[in-house]
């Protein structure tokens, strides 16, 4: 086991230093340009794919990583070059979690694969759950998926809204509804592979940030996958709806849902996309304030702006700090007995919108343009409170976490 340490290793720096130096040579250039058309960036991923960055081989040595700080610190280095296109580099990640956190050995070796492809052939993943009524409250989800055990195949129908990279994957991860009696515990996640049939983009959105990263409807009509498409397998699936039965007629403890699975397993890494975006905003606003003259003087020799450069760091390095212990205790199988993971992400998230939000007021009147980043950044913040759980449902998990009780 990987004894807790603040200090990266030789491999850590190197990997941060790599990443860092593609962030601020490729994607920073390009952050403006993909932000205004609101597309995927092609050309930027597939750079990332050229050197090893967008790749499985990577994907898998970060999260394999045994003190648990390669994924956080990759995240990190990418947001801080741009919120919208890392996203774009990293979405696919999402599906693939969704599969390694409930699919098979085989089923891992099968298709997260197939979700990156290779440099000549770039691929993507989309993990697919909220719906257009079913957010926050997954219990509300209506997408069915119906066994039709002569063909040993799921029959998928519904819709799902804000997948990133939805509609336009080549492989797509959806969560739907097998038992409805169950409400969130009859859940199940399901592998669509390329090209099947019934699968459709439906509306894709306009955003207010994130604007490089597709998000869009994915549609889903009379679509047919083999039996083998369910992560985890039919037999095991059987067995959890029946103990998920059993504990709702005594009372017993929780069963956890698929999407909820995959939730858990991410939320610490979007806490270090939201300290990588704070942390791009914080050095603006500091190399600005030093620049910045006014009455004679720099504007960080006032009280006024250096106390808010103080406390812009100070919430970032305690958000890395929550995301890094999070990730560690999740990499060595410590539980989450007070709802770590949620309170990284609910901190990052809200450090990422104030910090961003400092850093728009502490450029005044250029902060407010697009002239400067930290508008886009201010912009791009406002998703990682409402992503993968908003602040509210972190609050309530962390809460029912340290009091036992059902908080609603």
């Amino acid at each position: 086991m990987a004894e807790f340490t603040l200090e990266l290793n030789e491999d850590q720096k190197q990997v941060r230093d790599w990443l860092h130096g593609f962030a601020a040579e490729v994607i920073r250039p390009a952050a403006s340009e993909w932000d205004e058309r609101e597309e995927t960036p092609w050309p930027v991923i597939q750079e990332a794919a050229k050197v090893g960055i967008y790749s499985l081989d990577f994907y898998a040595q970060q999260f394999f990583d045994p003190t648990g700080l390669g994924i956080p610190v990759a995240m990190e280095e990418l947001f801080w070059g741009d919120a919208g296109i890392a996203l774009s580099i990293v979405g696919t990640g999402l599906a693939a979690v969704g599969v390694l956190a409930n699919g098979t050995e085989e089923q891992i070796g099968t298709w997260i694969p197939q979700m990156y492809g290779d440099a000549d052939d770039v691929k993507l993943a989309a993990f697919c759950s909220s719906e257009p009524d079913a957010g926050s409250d997954v219990a509300s989800m209506r997408t069915r998926a119906v066994y039709d055990e002569a063909k040993d195949e799921w029959v998928l129908n519904g819709t799902k809204t804000w997948a990133t990279n939805g509609g336009i994957a080549n492989v797509h991860v959806v969560v739907a509804v097998v038992d409805a009696e169950l409400g969130s515990k009859g859940h199940a996640s399901f592998i669509v592979p390329p090209d099947t049939p019934g699968l459709s983009q439906g509306q894709k959105f306009k955003k207010h940030g994130i604007r490089a990263s597709h998000t869009a409807e994915v549609v889903l009509e009379d679509v047919r996958v083999p039996g083998h498409c369910l992560l985890g397998g039919k037999e095991k699936l059987d067995e959890r709806l029946a103990r998920a039965r059993e504990r709702a007629k005594s009372g017993g403890e929780r069963v956890k849902n698929a999407a909820m699975a995959t939730f858990e397993a991410s939320r610490p890494a979007v806490g270090a996309m939201a300290v990588g975006t704070a942390r791009a905003a914080y050095e603006v606003a500091l190399d600005y304030a030093k620049t910045r003259t006014q009455f004679g003087r720099p504007i960080i020799d006032n009280q006024g702006i250096a106390f808010q450069l103080a406390d812009m760091r100070t919430r970032i390095d305690a958000a890395r700090l929550l995301v890094w212990r999070a990730s560690w205790m999740a990499t060595t199988n410590k539980p989450f007995t007070s709802a770590e993971g949620s309170m990284s992400k609910l901190y990052a998230s809200e450090t990422a919108k104030q910090v961003t939000a400092q850093a728009v007021q502490i450029l005044g009147g250029n902060g407010f343009t697009r002239e400067y980043p930290v508008e886009r950044m201010h912009r791009d913040a406002a998703i990682y409170t409402i992503f993968e759980g908003t602040s509210e449902i972190q609050r309530l998990v962390i809460a029912r976490t340290l009091s036992g009780m059902p908080i609603r």
